[in-house]
């Protein structure tokens, strides 16, 4: 199944659902970093969300940045997007492994940590970017991202994260993003968190091959949702290049630069986001130095 993002509206326009599948995107991002089952489910629910806020965004020049740095022995997960979206990040430990917890189920919270923060950099073309931190609550991300919404963006939403994990990589992945309208009423707000208390988890409704659209109706209560908006396909992308390597090099300065032509007479730089590794040889050091 293609990787997907479609927003949908509930009762009359009144409640706001983006639904996403993502696991292409997590797979992809699994094989490139060679993560393990847990680091798998823990990074893949933040480029999830992060999937989903990026697809906010109304231009292609706006820039989604989070961060998250838990207590966890994962350590700092970082993402950035933009608004198509294409997503890249990545993780401190990729192969953190820790035993199941209480529930049998691979231990995210334990991996983030109950206690860190939750970093968001919106540069959307203002003079300042935007920026909100808010505290982590469980490390469970989709938790910590509800309490997120509520304390730096002042809206009351429901999120949903999952990520199934086999002995092949990535069984099923994908989230949801509830919003209430300011003219909805509590009762429609009742019906969806008791919608929602049904459904069950993301994971498994993805994992049971349910649609998109099928998924949005169990989670709101409402069989008459209607589709906005469904051409925006997530995927992992790293927009790295030599040309970008070259100018990271020029800004650690001359005098260091002389240093590495003289010590080693090349350098191998390798990209935080996919791993691939960029050669610089004496003469393109030499260039370098006299260029930038």
């Amino acid at each position: 199944m293609e990787d997907k993002i479609i927003r949908f509206l509930a009762y009359d326009g009144k409640i706001s659902i983006v639904c996403a599948n993502t696991k292409n995107l997590v797979e992809k991002a699994r094989k490139i970093h060679d993560l393990s089952p847990l680091a798998t489910a823990t990074f893949g629910r933040l480029l999830t969300i992060t999937s989903i806020m990026a697809q906010e965004m109304k231009n292609k020049s706006d820039k989604l940045t989070i961060q998250i740095k838990g207590s966890g022995k994962i350590g700092t997960m970082l993402t950035t997007a933009n608004n198509y979206p294409k997503v890249k990040g990545f993780v401190s430990n990729p192969y953190v492994d820790l035993p199941l917890n209480e529930f049998g189920k691979l231990d995210v919270g334990g991996a983030v940590g109950q206690e860190g923060y939750i970093n968001v950099i919106k540069d959307i073309g203002l003079n300042q970017p935007y920026i909100g931190i808010s505290p982590l609550t469980s490390g469970e991300i989709a938790d910590d991202f509800t309490n997120y919404f509520i304390n730096s963006e002042q809206r009351q939403s429901a999120v949903a994260l999952g990520v199934l994990v086999n002995k092949d990589g990535v069984r099923a992945a994908g989230g949801y993003l509830i919003n209430p309208m300011p003219d909805s009423t509590e009762e429609e707000i009742s019906k969806v968190e008791q919608a929602i208390f049904k459904a069950g988890a993301i994971s498994k409704m993805l994992d049971q091959n349910l649609s998109l659209l099928e998924i949005a109706k169990k989670v709101t209560g409402d069989k008459n949702v209607k589709v906005l908006e469904e051409n925006r396909i997530p995927i992992y992308e790293c927009d790295c290049s030599k040309e970008h390597m070259a100018e990271g090099l020029a800004t650690i300065g001359k005098e260091e630069l002389e240093d590495i032509i003289n010590t080693d007479g090349k350098a191998e730089l390798v990209c935080h986001f996919c791993n691939k590794k960029y050669n610089f040889s004496k003469e393109e050091l030499e260039k370098i130095k006299n260029t930038y």
